[in-house]
């Protein structure tokens, strides 16, 4: 193999556009949710570096990655995410960190906690979900026809459903720079990505595991959010088998910490650095 074949094979790190920076002892690992990549943590992140070290990766099928590197088999769930996350943080050799996820984000790192308990000292969700799908005895916010529509969507114009959704996710007119933000890193996602990511993160349903989940979880969620009701906050802190605490943030929208950062900011540090009272 010629050094030119060797210099196109990325490392792991490479592969997720790993970045380690901030000065502290304490280590936030900031995972990302769908449609964005790890600027979503732009606003956020000049106010974590003065005391803490911060990783933040991509995941894989982001605009920011190789859609080479995309497997449409392993993340068809969302173990995949999982496995990656774990890898990354054995990879930078970490043994014990503060897990920030966003969306999906929340639940990839409920997953990996169960297979690694002792990795997470705590996970703090914004925006999380079990399910997204209304069930019998469960409010998730969407009938299967109302995603099957989404999904239709998707396919037949891309371009015009990132338009209009966007607006909607982040709860905010079209001109707002927060929509316009999250307009651009969907963009930049394959369409094809895009849409498997969307049916594995919108038909899952990982209600089963949450008593699984061992570590403390503190749940941010916004008062007004298009793709989580704000019962399903509730849920998580009763069905999620660690302590748990939820703070209920008056903002509107899927992604706070782009369209309202002030807010998002001091409550995060907040539970960033303070425990769950057992």
């Amino acid at each position: 193999m010629g050094s030119h074949e060797m210099a196109e094979l990325p490392t792991l790190l490479e592969a997720h556009n790993v970045n380690v920076v901030g000065t502290g002892e304490e280590l936030v690992v900031l995972g990302h949710g769908f449609g964005t990549d790890q600027s979503v943590w732009k606003h956020i992140l000049p106010h974590l570096v003065d005391n803490y070290r911060i990783i933040l990766y991509d995941n894989m099928g982001a605009g920011t990655t190789d859609p080479e590197y995309f497997s449409f088999q392993r993340y068809s769930t969302l173990h995949g995410y999982a496995d990656d996350l774990l890898s990354i943080l054995d990879e930078l050799e970490i043994e014990s960190c503060i897990f920030v996820g966003h969306s999906v984000a929340g639940m990839v790192g409920c997953l990996a906690s169960i297979e690694r308990p002792f990795l997470f000292s705590k996970i703090i969700m914004i925006s999380a979900s079990p399910r997204y799908l209304n069930d019998a005895d469960y409010f998730g916010g969407f009938e299967q026809e109302d995603l099957n529509q989404l999904f239709l969507a998707m396919q037949s114009n891309f371009k015009a459903w990132v338009s209009g959704f966007a607006p909607l996710a982040v709860g905010a007119d079209i001109e707002s720079p927060a929509v316009q933000e999250f307009g651009r890193t969907f963009f930049n996602i394959r369409p094809d990505i895009a849409f498997s990511v969307a049916k594995t993160v919108f038909q899952s349903d990982l209600r089963c595991i949450l008593a699984q989940v061992s570590v403390p979880c503190h749940i941010l969620q916004s008062s007004k959010d298009l793709a989580v009701p704000v019962v399903v906050s509730d849920y998580l802190h009763h069905s999620l088998g660690g302590p748990t605490v939820v703070e209920i943030l008056q903002t509107e929208g899927h992604l706070p910490q782009l369209s309202s950062p002030e807010v998002v900011i001091p409550v995060l540090r907040r539970h960033i650095a303070g425990n769950i009272e057992v």
